[in-house]
């Protein structure tokens, strides 16, 4: 192996990490067959946008209600075994949808209900997944780099499993999509129960539930960068990330195209975010990584601007490829700047609120764009969110030089400015 890539791959030096993302590897190509299916199914039961933006609006409003309340039970339970629980909900949900769409019963209601079935699973497992990064790599120096790989395991998934799911829709059926993606998760529960870790001593705790939700409220927006970079991640949910929902419409009725257009489409933004993450794994501190969230988001307005306003194939890909890469640069840029410079035992309150701030807010933008999109058009709507993503990065570009002055210490004490 070359020393490049050993320095890619550093945080796979861990065993337990390489059990995790491994078994995520497979998991994850199942999920975004789910979730093309689910799309295309909703689309062919309904022909609206507004009941896109619906079911996109449940399977992600728990992540807004109940997060900051699960962040607490991610601070002092056994990680590992959340997720664990998570999984196996995850695959319940995955086989029920398949067995109600292959029997030909599904309808839009159920739909909905499962949907907003896993998006209560997904508000206990992603803070627990977030911070269980923190658990399994042993040399903290690879964090980052762990991180970046997540990132990157996760969009070379929405690269493969679109793809996939658009000769499996077209030859078999969304039914099959989603009883794939049930059976992957044999892949990760078996990667989570073979990962060691030492027994945890927590701390002997004197507050209650109320009292740990304070603190870590206290703790997250009390501080000028948490407090900034988690409300840019929530306008970029809100405006930017939302687009997914009106895929379907573009893939159909602007490109006349049918699900494998579709896949096309999602599978060239996950090959812009797999370039995006391979690109930050490759980078040794995570100084500058400011800089590249303003830049970051600037780019993806402006070419979700351009995707919105296309009517030729490529280069609605093109723009497509250009959103993935900067959508995970933004995103996975900020989660390692708050995961690198939080407390150990806030940590798990602190990614609560920042999956809150992105995943609780993408209901709000999803049901936002669906019902826009009735009233003003598809193509006028993401024209509209990419202006809005350009501002916020001007903004957030403003508040950087202060920023830089509360965080410069915490980097100089981590030995980041000299590294």
């Amino acid at each position: 192996m070359t020393k490049s890539l050993q320095n890619l791959l550093r945080a796979l030096e861990s065993r337990n990490y390489r059990l995790f993302f491994g078994g995520q590897c497979i998991s994850l190509i199942g999920t975004w067959m789910t979730q093309i299916a689910a799309v295309w199914l909703v689309y062919s039961l309904t022909n609206s946008a507004l009941l896109l933006g619906l079911v996109g609006f449940c399977s992600q409003i728990p992540n807004f209600i109940i997060t900051p309340f699960s962040g607490i039970l991610v601070d002092r339970w056994n990680r590992r075994n959340i997720l664990i629980v998570t999984q196996i909900l995850s695959m319940i949900q995955s086989l029920t949808l398949a067995g109600l769409t292959l029997t030909g019963l599904i309808t839009i209601e159920q739909l909905i209900g499962l949907s907003l079935f896993q998006g209560v699973i997904s508000a206990f497992d992603a803070p627990a997944r977030q911070v269980f990064v923190t658990d399994i790599v042993e040399n903290k120096a690879h964090l980052g780099n762990a991180i970046a790989l997540n990132s990157s395991m996760f969009n070379g998934a929405r690269l493969v499993g679109p793809a996939i799911a658009g000769v499996v829709i077209a030859s078999l059926g969304v039914g099959a999509c989603f009883l794939i993606d049930g059976l992957s998760y044999i892949a990760v529960i078996a990667g989570l129960l073979a990962i060691k870790i030492p027994p945890k001593t927590l701390e002997i705790l004197h507050t209650n539930g109320w009292q740990r939700l304070k603190e870590g409220f206290e703790y997250t927006f009390s501080f000028p960068p948490f407090r900034a970079i988690l409300g840019l991640l929530a306008l970029f949910s809100f405006a930017g990330m939302s687009y997914m929902v009106l895929i379907p419409i573009f893939a159909e009725k602007i490109l006349k195209g049918d699900a494998q257009t579709l896949g096309f489409l999602t599978s060239a933004s996950g090959i812009g975010a797999l370039m995006g993450g391979i690109y930050l794994s490759s980078r040794q501190s995570i100084v500058g990584l400011g800089k590249l969230i303003v830049s970051s988001l600037g780019l993806f307005g402006i070419s979700l601007m351009i995707f919105s306003q296309s009517q030729m194939l490529w280069l609605s890909l093109l723009m497509m490829f250009i959103t993935g890469l900067c959508g995970i640069i933004n995103i996975a840029s900020s989660n390692t700047i708050l995961q690198t410079i939080s407390e150990e035992n806030k940590r798990g309150r602190l990614m609560s609120f920042y999956t809150m701030s992105f995943l609780g807010i993408l209901p709000f933008g999803n049901l936002a764009v669906g019902a826009l999109a009735n009233q003003i058009s598809a193509p006028t709507t993401l024209l509209l969110c990419g202006i809005l993503c350009i501002l916020t990065s001007f903004f957030f570009r403003q508040q950087l030089p202060k920023l830089r002055q509360y965080m410069r210490p915490i980097y100089d004490k981590l030995g980041l400015l000299n590294a």
